[in-house]
């Protein structure tokens, strides 16, 4: 598929060793292809965590490749593997994870800076604050701001470094029902305006109502198939 920008090929995932072995991950794959709007949906210990680990490369699969906008990332040291993640990924928590003592723009702009890349980076985040309706906050530091906004803030953040694919943890768990219904419209809205693909962890599969591709997790293993195809 030459437009894929994920694709896991058999990823296992052992702890311990022998008769103790534990599988958190068993034969999983799929490819997502750039663009998508996919949910990654299981109940808890299903294995859903560890998969996000996987594809979000802040653990290594003890078998398989995960492969990311065309590189194998196996062949990556841990130095380059954290150069990687920073450039081709965006992460998005339950909590905001926001600095408190940096201001909304701030919090934007940190990824640029620690990618050392930070020309231009203020503008950039000025007009993604624009998109999600934020520009009046940009000033304000981020423990004055609401938790729906904080998160809004959060989902900016992601963005700033143009990632291959925006991974998501749970992004509207700590969220009251109506800052989790204007969460996922904008996620929504960001995938169809930027071509952004978003990956998303949740346990609530009907809050996103249609979505590209659902991937289930049971067990460690994947239950319904690769897709739930619905767009």
């Amino acid at each position: 598929m030459a437009d894929s920008v994920l694709e896991l090929q058999n990823v296992d995932k052992v702890y311990g060793e022998g008769e103790t072995a534990v599988y958190a991950l068993q034969n999983v794959s799929f490819k997502v292809r750039k663009g998508e709007f996919m949910l990654i949906v299981g109940s808890s210990g299903s294995g859903k965590s560890t998969l996000l680990n996987m594809i979000g490369l802040l653990d290594r699969p003890t078998r398989g490749k995960v492969i990311i906008d065309g590189v194998d990332t196996s062949t990556l040291s841990d130095n380059q593997l954290s150069s990687f993640r920073n450039s081709k990924l965006g992460f998005i928590f339950q909590f905001s994870n926001l600095m408190s003592d940096l201001t909304v723009i701030e919090n934007v702009m940190l990824p640029r800076r620690i990618q050392g890349t930070s020309h231009n980076a203020r503008q950039e985040a000025i007009t993604l604050l624009r998109t999600v309706g934020l520009d009046n906050q940009m000033r304000k530091f981020a423990n004055k701001i609401s938790g729906g906004q904080a998160q809004r803030v959060a989902i900016t953040r992601a963005l700033i470094n143009k990632p291959a694919i925006v991974l998501a943890d749970e992004p509207t768990g700590n969220l009251d029902s109506l800052s989790a219904e204007t969460t996922v419209h904008l996620l929504k809205s960001l995938n169809r305006k930027l071509n952004q693909t978003f990956i998303i962890v949740t346990h609530d599969r009907p809050q996103f109502g249609e979505v590209d591709k659902v991937v289930t997790i049971k067990d460690g293993k994947i239950v319904e198939g690769e897709l739930e195809a619905q767009v």
